[in-house]
Parts: C-alpha cells; structure tokens; sequence
C-alpha cells in the first residue's frame, strides 16, 4: 500500500485509533493508581587497592586497575546469600535472603572504582536502612573475609561509604507520566494496527479508490445514500436542487464522453446482485438526459423482477414481453414520461423463459428499432451474477454500465460481474457507485447547489410534474 492508502485508513478509521489510544491512556492510569508505591535508597561506596609504604608511580596505576577489576567483580557478590543473611537478621526482616536479593541492585560505572547499591521497598525509611545494611555487610564481607591474605595481617582492599542512604521523599514508582505515555504510545500502535486489520480484512467496497483498484473502466458518477429513495426514488424530478440530483447529472455528463467515438447510444445498466440501486439509477439518469432536450427511451429488461414501471409511476401490465412475443408494437407499449421527451417501456407480464426472449432475434430487433428513433436508449437488464440476461444483452447495444453499492457491494462481487461481461466479449463501459456515505473519507458531496442556482421559480415547477405524470394515461408515441 501507498502513503495515500494508509492516510485513507487513519482517516477511515481514527474513531477506533482514538478509542484504543484512550483505552492505552486509562490503562497505564490505572495501573499507576492501583500500584502499590515503590521508594528506592542507595547508597555509594568506594573500594581501593592499599599499596606499601614505598610503592611506585606504576604501582599505584596497577593498584588502580586491579581496583576497577574487583569493582566489577564485586556487583554479584552484593546480592549474593553472604551478604544478604546478616542484613535479614540484623534488621529483623520478615524476607528471606533469596526475596531482599530481588529488592536489591547494584552497579559500578564504567572506568570507575565507585559501586552504587540501590535497595526498593515499600517503606522509604525502610528502603535507607536496608540500603546502608546491605553497603557495610557487603564491604565487612569483602575485606575481612573474601580479601583477607592467607597468611594474615591486614586486607588490601579497603571499602568506604562516601555516600549513605538516605530515606526518599517521593516514591520512585509507578511513574505515573511514564506509564500514561507508554500506554498512549501502545494504543496508539494498536489501534493504528487494528484499523489497518480490518481494512485489509474489509471486503465490500467503500469508495471511487476501491473500484479504481479492481476495474481499469473509469468511474462514471457516485450517488450519495438517502434514506428516503424507496419512498422519492426520482429526486431529479422531485428534488431537482439537491446534490443527489446534481450527482446524476454529473453522470450525464460523463456518460457522453463514454463511448464517443461510436453513434450507438444504447447502454445496459446493470449490477451484480440486486438491492444496489440500479433501477432508481437508471430512471434518474433518463430524466436528467432528458432535461438537455435528448430523446430517451428507457427500458426494463429485468424480466425476472421488474421495478421500472413502479418506480416510474406508470402502469406496467403491457409492455416489453408482449413485444418480443409479437402480441404488441413498440409504439403500442411506449409511455411517455413528464413534459420532455422522455418514454418508459415497460417489462410487461413476466415470462417463463425470460433469458430466451432477451436473446432472441426479437430482441435485437427492439433494440435497433429503439437506438434509430431515439438519442439514447437505456436498458435496466437484471444483475449479472445470479442470471446472464444483462450480458446477453449487452452484446447487442454499446456496452454495460455497472452499478456497485458504497458499503454493500463486496469486490469479489464487483470482480465477478465484470468477468461475466468480458467472457462473452461484452463491454464494461464504466462503474457508477451509488448509496456512497454523506460524510468522512469516503463521502462524494457537491456543496451548496441551492445558493448556486438562486430562488429560480422555474425550477421550482418541477416537484409537481411528478403528480401529472403518473396520472397521465398511457400514449403512443408520435415521431
């Protein structure tokens, strides 16, 4: 993945970024509240090698390293049972020799014959005494036993306490700033990590960037998602201001650059599965291309389940069937819609054998009819992973347009469709995305289109066209 993608994610995704980054936050809060205080005493001693009376200039730099080496011998011994044992009897501790040595540290720093015992403990008095304990027991230990000369007389190395301890003020843990930016930090990877999970694990398609990604064709229009296109499905008509209205069309616009080179002007639309907004897609796309004085036909080639008519307003008893089966002529079955030059062809009583009638002769003939009389013909063709109706007929018009589901269409779906359309020679003109979000990184919005077009009342006059329409009987179409 790109820069891009992982900012598409973090902008995706920053709900669960923030709420797994707080939950770190308050976790490394808690834990410094719940943590039982921890104060640290130490103590520094410092050990030398004795030289005699009459010891040279090389003599003292040797004493001096052989100094440093026992130094960094020594730090085991301090926590050693040897040391320890007295301590726990001296200070009449409730622990063992084992449990103080885990309490206790020690270190010398490096070139140095200075040793560092540091003692933790609940209680900071405490923590002093054992410290200092600890200091003259390693160093009665050292130089009265373990450096001790075999032949008697007094030990070469000699051990002082420069620095004794002292009880601390303040505990030295939890550190409680230390342990809310670490959980900040953990958070933070984590949720950075999850939402990157579950976009990888994400298969439905959200976005123009997830299409782009699985089909080379462009990316026509993208509708935004209202909840209320059940009830108003054709808001160019109903709602001509809005920006779902202007998204369509923007589609129009689009759609005239498909396909340029080529005088056919009849198109499929079609989706995958069902349920993606195909048939309310294709009835506002033939209303705004209507809106530039084209002639339109659309037609509902979805002989299985057809919605046209009922989206439309119209009456859909009579129509596309009773063509293919010679009971009726185009102009017969043709309903003309609103005040332009807009015609609705119905699918008529479902057949039982619908893919046959799509690919038959008669077909083709309607479809040729049609593309000589009108500026675009457009053509609802049922999904194409359940059936191959919308491919059969694709073969016979200027290609397919595929309708795909913001956050409902997963990409293997998408992918599927296409590969239906390329295995009969089909052609995949373009990708509408409908029902995309309102808001956040995936939102396709148009801005304030009701100040743009201003108090116009002609506009205005569209919202009962709709009432008109639906009312008006049936008529043949006069050319």
């Amino acid at each position: 993945m790109e820069l891009r993608d992982y900012i598409r994610i973090i902008r995706k995704g920053w709900i669960l970024i923030v709420a797994v980054m707080l939950a770190g936050v308050a976790a490394g809060a808690l834990y410094s509240l719940l943590a039982t205080p921890k104060y640290q005493a130490s103590t520094q001693l410092f050990v030398s090698v004795q030289s005699s009376d009459g010891a040279t200039a090389g003599d003292l730099v040797q004493g001096s390293s052989a100094a440093q080496q026992k130094v960094r011998s020594y730090v085991d011994v301090v926590t050693s049972a040897r040391v320890l044992q007295p301590v726990v009897e001296k200070l009449d501790l409730d622990v063992t020799s084992a449990q103080l040595a885990s309490q206790v540290s020690a270190e010398s720093p490096t070139n140095t014959v200075l040793m560092n015992i540091s003692v933790q403990d609940d209680d900071a008095t405490q923590a002093a005494a054992i410290a200092n304990a600890v200091g003259a027991s390693f160093a009665d230990v050292v130089v009265n036993q373990l450096e001790r000369p075999d032949e008697g007389g007094p030990s070469l190395v000699k051990i002082e306490t420069i620095e004794p301890a002292n009880a601390p003020a303040s505990p030295s843990s939890p550190r409680t700033t230390l342990n809310i930016a670490l959980g900040f930090l953990v958070g933070l990877a984590i949720g950075l990590a999850a939402a990157v999970l579950r976009s990888t694990l994400d298969t439905r398609i959200h976005s123009r960037h997830d299409v782009e990604a699985l089909v080379t064709t462009p990316v026509l229009g993208q509708i935004g998602f209202n909840p209320e296109a059940k009830v108003r499905p054709l808001v160019v008509s109903t709602d001509p201001r809005s920006p779902r209205a202007e998204a369509f069309r923007s589609l129009r616009t689009n759609l005239q650059f498909v396909n340029f080179d080529s005088d056919h002007r009849c198109f499929v639309v079609t989706s995958s599965l069902p349920g993606e907004g195909k048939t309310t897609t294709t009835s506002n796309l033939a209303i705004a291309i209507s809106e530039t004085g084209a002639s339109v036909v659309v037609v509902d080639g979805d002989l299985r389940l057809p919605r046209l008519a009922e989206t439309m307003g119209l009456e859909g008893v009579v129509g596309l069937t009773d063509v293919l089966i010679g009971r009726a002529d185009i102009e017969d079955v043709l309903q003309p819609w609103g005040r332009g030059s807009l015609y609705v062809l119905p699918a008529g009583r479902i057949p039982p054998n619908p893919s046959e009638l799509l690919g038959s002769r008669a077909m083709v003939g309607v479809i040729e009819a049609l593309t000589k009389s009108f500026d675009y013909v457009l053509i609802d063709a049922p999904p194409l992973l359940p059936v191959t109706d919308a491919a059969v007929i694709s073969k016979y018009t200027g290609g397919a347009i595929v309708v795909a589901a913001a956050g409902r269409t997963k990409k293997n779906e998408l992918t599927g469709a296409t590969r239906n359309l390329q295995g009969i020679g089909s052609t995949l003109l373009g990708v509408i995305l409908t029902m995309t979000p309102a808001k956040g990184p995936d939102a396709y919005g148009y801005g304030n289109y009701g100040a743009y077009y201003g108090a116009d009342p002609d506009r205005l006059d569209l919202g009962e066209s709709l009432h008109e329409q639906t009312h008006r009987p049936t008529a043949s179409r006069n050319r």
